[in-house]
């Protein structure tokens, strides 16, 4: 019933597989389909003992004392396969593997058989008056020091007795309390059982349901076809298509600079032609005035004639020097490049941007048709998966394992207070052992008490005082209970440990370490045909390789039961998960987009004609060199601000006087015409220069650079025209593959889900971790140990409290007789009787008839 539902779990998505592995695979947008619904499990399959795990551990080091030999695979194997007493050393093996367990056991078989035969023994001998049981006693000076011994030891002994019984009722109580917690423990695990059932179909809705994020996403990519697809049919066509329409663009804004040029470079030389007439004019005026000025008779005087000469010789620098009346015209180019702009190149080829940016909207009209299409394909898959999943019988096989396990919860209940009943016979059994050992411990204390206590070292032996006496009474009651109780005590010593300690070292220990499941996993062990023993329950084919440690480690980790069984053997998803045929119709009807960009124009043949006309505009003829040679020269022979400062320092050299006025004069008069003439000039001069340059850049091979341009326009419409199909067929897979990536993305989430999640057994782990490590090895085992471990040490060292107890007695108990020395004087020094002398202690004798 089980393997059926996992195989529901998986059949739900069974259209959900994809076949197609397409060439080219771009890394499609990750798809967010949350986390599958999950309740977290109740039971925690793990026992924390508390104070008890220290008495547990010293238990554990000493069966390792008496038995550390590895776990016995081989033997196991034999034993399962009813082969073993085959080979004549597999008796030897066991020996060596259980001697610890057999010399143990031996020795308290030993104790059992022995110890009541000592009792009688030594019961009968008492009779006899033999083994202490005469009540006389001898006077030695080392009486005090030998009685305080033996009190000493019996109290060492009775400790460790009570140590013994403290643990083993430490221990009786623990299992007995762990049994009763253990229904809660038995409660948790069906709770979490009923969660495995019942969230398994949650998490089945949850899965179908996520087939509309999928079917969401790619129908959102199919909406938005054209930013998607035209976006990246454009971007691949601008490769060429953008950096020629650039270079188209960047031609008519050539055009314009030029023509600004041609108009600046005419307008400047008429301004330079203009102002260096009127300049040559008034620099010659300025010549003629300063020359009459030195013409006059105070530059003939002695002071002044020197500085007059130097200023005479200094006058023909008051020339131009730069000629621009024979510069060549642009007016002809100029007049040709106007007729060019009359045709507004920017706005054609901003035309051909607009054109060529329609390609989004040129796809989404193209491709209506088949978009509808493809939307009906996504809208079939999901009617569908969800028709599909409703003909599973997946509620009818949960309500039987429902039911089934309603079923054992109820006889577990039932039978619990069963359990309950004879684990108080269990622990009524115990506790009569451990009061047993506490009547025997009681009677030792209350002997080393009255016998302390009550002892008087002054009186003789036979004068000793009740409660001495009584103290040594209870020390001879301990010692016959001893004998009493000792051997049922081994008894159950040596039963419970023989158990409980190889339960410990053959199932708890190969448990815990993964060991038990190697030899469960041994080929052919529980069935002679099968090879693995699991497989062949579950699938009918033994030959599978699963394992009881693979499954178990796999639901421990609380994966998916597909992934813990190996259910792929049984139902594999490849095969019975497949919705190639939905995604080979979708990447059909994608394949058959066709789109036609032959309506985009980058630029008309009025805008080639017009690049052709500027080519030959003339500009390319201009007599750049004279331009260039005439800006190179300055406006005058001499910086007119550096003559006339030097013509103010010369005068300042001359006396005072009229003709020193007349020369600041002139300096005036030619730094004002520096600043309302030269400047300006030079201004325009800059102006020239700067157009002349621009000019002859563009001029620069021009016919070249136009057909170039004209050239890269032709290649991009070729390619929009001719070869945009191969384009449009690449970018039109790489759509296809992104769409069908998604439910790539979805049947990738589904198996992932149905390995790690969906019905996850992590229960089924912890029943088998509660049946085993918990109530067999942590409850039962590790108390059962410690409690046989506490009453074999109490039982043991029941033996050295005999003795010491017998021993002890003797300097308690009140005697019939004592010794008595005789005087020195008479030469006597031995021990006599009392009844020799006559002496006559009725005490004594009343004593003796009470004993």
């Amino acid at each position: 019933m089980a393997v059926e539902l996992c195989l529901l779990l998986l059949l739900f998505c069974g259209n959900t597989i994809s076949e197609v592995q397409p060439i080219y695979k771009p890394p499609p947008g990750t798809l967010d389909f949350g986390f599958v619904p999950a309740k977290t499990y109740d039971t925690g399959a793990y026992h924390e003992p508390g104070p008890m795990g220290i008495l547990f551990k010293i238990v554990h080091d000493f069966l390792y004392l008496v038995q550390p030999n590895s776990f016995p695979q081989d033997l196991i194997r034999k034993l399962a396969q009813q082969k073993f007493g085959n080979t004549q050393g597999d008796y030897q093996k066991a020996i060596y593997y259980e001697i610890g367990f057999i010399v143990s056991a031996a020795l308290g078989l030993l104790f059992i058989l022995l110890l009541p035969l000592v009792g009688l023994c030594f019961c009968m001998c008492r009779c006899c008056d033999n083994c202490g049981g005469e009540m006389h006693q001898r006077q030695k000076k080392n009486a005090d020091c030998q009685r305080s011994c033996f009190a000493t030891f019996l109290f060492v002994a009775s400790l460790i007795i009570s140590v013994g019984v403290l643990c083993a009722y430490a221990a009786n109580q623990h299992l007995t309390s762990q049994v009763r917690g253990a229904k809660k423990l038995v409660n948790s695990n069906f709770k979490d059982l009923k969660i495995f059932l019942n969230d398994t179909p949650a998490q089945i809705d949850y899965l179908v349901s996520k087939y509309n994020t999928t079917k969401d996403k790619a129908l959102s990519d199919l909406n938005n076809v054209g930013p998607l697809l035209g976006s990246r049919v454009q971007e691949q066509l601008g490769k060429e298509v953008c950096p020629a329409l650039d270079a188209a663009l960047t031609m008519a804004g050539a055009i314009r600079e030029t023509k600004e040029a041609l108009e600046n470079v005419s307008v400047s030389v008429e301004v330079l032609q203009e102002g260096t007439e009127r300049l040559h004019a008034n620099l010659t005026d300025v010549k003629m005035h300063l020359s009459n000025t030195l013409n006059d008779s105070a530059c003939s005087a002695v002071q002044a004639a020197s500085t007059c000469n130097i200023i005479k010789n200094s006058l023909n620098q008051l020339n131009i020097n730069a000629n621009f009346t024979g510069l060549p015209g642009v007016s002809s180019q100029l007049a040709k490049v106007n007729d060019v702009l009359k045709i507004d190149l920017s706005s054609l080829v901003q035309k051909g941007y607009a054109s060529f940016n329609d390609t989004p909207d040129l796809v989404v009209n193209q491709t209506r048709n088949i978009l509808s299409d493809i939307k009906s394909v996504l809208e079939s898959i999901g009617a569908n998966i969800s028709s599909f999943t409703k003909t599973l019988p997946v509620e009818k096989i949960l309500a039987d394992l429902t039911i089934y396990l309603t079923q054992s919860e109820t006889y577990v209940q039932d039978y619990f207070p069963v359990v309950e009943q004879y684990d108080f016979y269990r622990w009524l059994a115990c506790l009569i052992l451990c009061c047993m050992v506490i009547l025997i411990l009681l009677f030792y204390y209350l002997g080393l008490l009255c016998g302390t206590c009550g002892y008087d070292k002054h009186a003789s032996p036979t004068t000793r005082g009740c409660i001495s006496n009584t103290g040594g009474n209870f020390l001879m009651a301990g010692v016959g209970f001893s004998f009493l109780f000792s051997w049922v005590l081994m008894i159950v010593v040596v039963l419970t440990f023989v158990t409980g300690g190889n339960v410990e070292k053959l199932v708890c220990e190969p448990f815990e370490d993964k060991t038990l499941f190697k030899v469960l996993d041994t080929p052919y062990l529980l069935n002679q045909h099968w090879k693995n023993y699991l497989s062949g329950i579950l699938f009918k084919n033994p030959n599978i390789n699963l394992t009881f440690e693979k499954v178990y480690s796999d639901c421990k980790e609380n994966k998916g039961i597909y992934t813990s069984l190996h259910l792929e053997n049984l139902f594999n998803i490849n095969e019975f998960l497949n919705i190639s045929m939905y995604t080979e119709d979708v990447a059909l009807k994608i394949e058959h987009i066709q789109i036609n960009l032959s309506k985009i124009i980058l630029l008309d043949e009025i805008g080639k004609e017009n690049l052709l006309n500027f080519s030959s505009s003339g500009i390319e003829g201009i007599n750049f060199a004279a331009y260039l040679m005439e800006i190179s020269k300055s406006v005058t022979k001499a910086d007119l601000l550096s003559f006339a400062n030097d013509l103010e320092a010369r005068a300042d050299q001359l006396p005072k006087g009229a003709l020193e006025n007349a020369l600041k004069g002139h300096a005036n008069n030619i730094r004002m015409i520096h600043n309302q003439q030269v400047v300006p000039l030079e201004q325009a001069m800059s102006t020239l220069n700067h157009s002349i340059r621009l000019l002859k850049r563009t001029s620069s091979e021009l016919m070249v650079k136009v057909k170039n341009v004209i050239s890269a326009v032709n290649a991009a419409q070729l390619l929009i025209n001719n070869n945009a199909s191969q384009v449009i067929v690449q970018e039109t897979k790489k759509f296809m593959d992104t769409v069908i990536g998604y439910f790539e993305q979805y049947v990738e989430w589904v198996k992932e889900s149905i390995a790690m999640e969906v019905a996850a057994c992590k229960p089924i782990a912890n029943v088998i971790d509660t049946a085993v490590d918990i109530f067999l090895c942590s409850y039962v085992t590790d108390s059962v140990n410690t409690f046989w471990f506490g009453l074999g040490g109490s039982s043991i060292f029941l033996i050295p409290a005999i003795i010491f107890a017998v021993k002890l007695s003797k300097y308690y108990r009140r005697m019939d007789t004592e010794d008595v020395y005789d005087d020195m004087e008479n030469g006597n020094n031995g021990y006599h009787k009392e009844h020799l002398y006559g002496i006559h202690n009725p005490v004594v004798e009343s004593s003796v008839e009470q004993w």
